[in-house]
């Protein structure tokens, strides 16, 4: 039997291996390790049970602290579970710092790396999402990736060995959830809880924003929050715990009305409010796909995006936090053809994935 530890610690890497898990050959022991990234109830236990996840057998309680801080705490505290438990690979998700502690104390003990979702790029090296899938992706033995475009970025690099098309393991999650999601919510009993005041919702725009070049101070989110208050439809806005006390202080100072603030969100709430939308704004990596998937248009205030497929026609665009362009483009955010082409599979993906682990026979590249 193939042993496997799984490490997971960012919201978005809980939807993945929820379908991953799912699909594991019975013949594969599968391990989950939460490095406690994401440390929130809403961000992170309330996903295990809503999504029927295997409980991790470890959590490591990192929590959140500069870059250099939470990563160095992450390898120190996985390497002794890798010591432990003595896996045959070691399987991590994306693009965030659980994901790069996770493969690097892999490696340093040569146990193969399994990455899903290689081969992205933004090609932006301050993103430090970018840095943590680059160096990921070269430790990596086993790489599996969600899109064409993925599997040619690897090769301009020179990794070509072990290298997978698959399908996007998010889309097996999206088609299966959000059908799951319209049967059990409606407009009437969404479970949203405010952080302020409650509100009347019919129709409504959505908003996440929690990256750094958004929030490393009040000038940008101001201006994005700015923008939001002038919309013609309510922008519901699950907040970030990271950017609580921020967006505290900028309504404490505005008194916004055409925001309605809320905690974060469960999955299933997520996909129903995404797929109901008028529109999404945000700056996350995995919803600009989602709402590909779903067909709900999507404007990204962001320079760059990993995710290059969504930028075809209308489905996606990119906009800078300065306040007449977001607003345009807000505004004028239309899907030209719905005619799309599906770049991230057929809802497959999981399965793939498990094949390939039970029927690979190399070691460490």
């Amino acid at each position: 039997m193939k042993k496997i530890i799984t490490i997971i610690g960012a919201r978005p890497q809980f939807i993945k291996a929820a379908m991953v898990s799912r699909a594991l050959d019975k013949s594969i022991e599968e391990i989950i390790v939460h490095t406690g990234q994401h440390y929130d109830k809403n961000m992170s236990e309330i996903f295990f049970d809503q999504l029927n996840i295997p409980k991790p057998k470890y959590n490591l309680g990192i929590g959140s602290g500069s870059h250099g801080k939470q990563t160095g705490e992450m390898l120190e505290k996985i390497e002794e579970v890798l010591l432990q438990e003595k896996p045959d690979y070691v399987m991590v998700y994306g693009d965030t710092n659980s994901t790069l502690a996770g493969a690097l104390a892999a490696s340093k003990l040569l146990i193969p790396v399994i990455h899903i979702e290689a081969g992205l790029r933004s090609y932006n090296m301050a993103m430090p999402e970018e840095q943590n899938r680059v160096l990921t992706d070269h430790i990596s033995t086993i790489l599996v990736c969600p899109t064409q475009t993925a599997v040619e970025n690897l090769k301009k690099e020179g990794i070509t060995q072990n290298v997978y098309l698959t399908g996007d393991v998010m889309c097996d999650s999206v088609l299966h959830y959000s059908k799951i999601a319209d049967t059990k919510i409606n407009s009437s009993n969404i479970n949203l809880i405010p952080i302020y005041e409650k509100k009347e919702i019919k129709q409504w725009d959505l908003a996440t924003i929690h990256r750094a070049e958004n929030t490393m101070d009040n000038r940008n989110l101001s201006v994005i929050l700015k923008v939001f208050e002038k919309l013609d439809k309510m922008v519901i806005f699950p907040v970030h715990p990271r950017i609580r006390k921020m967006v505290d202080e900028l309504q404490n100072k505005n008194h916004y009305n055409n925001i309605y603030f809320v905690e974060p969100v469960d999955y299933l709430t997520m996909l129903y409010l995404t797929n109901n939308a008028s529109k999404v704004v945000t700056d996350s990596g995995g919803l600009q796909k989602e709402c590909y998937i779903l067909d709900t248009p999507c404007i990204t205030i962001r320079n760059q995006t990993e995710w290059v497929e969504t930028l075809k026609n209308g489905y996606n665009i990119l906009a800078k936090s300065e306040e007449q362009e977001l607003y345009t483009k807000i505004k004028n955010a239309k899907i030209e053809d719905k005619n799309k082409i599906h770049y991230y599979g057929d809802g497959h993906a999981s399965k793939e994935i498990s094949q390939i682990i039970l029927n690979f026979k190399g070691g460490i590249k």
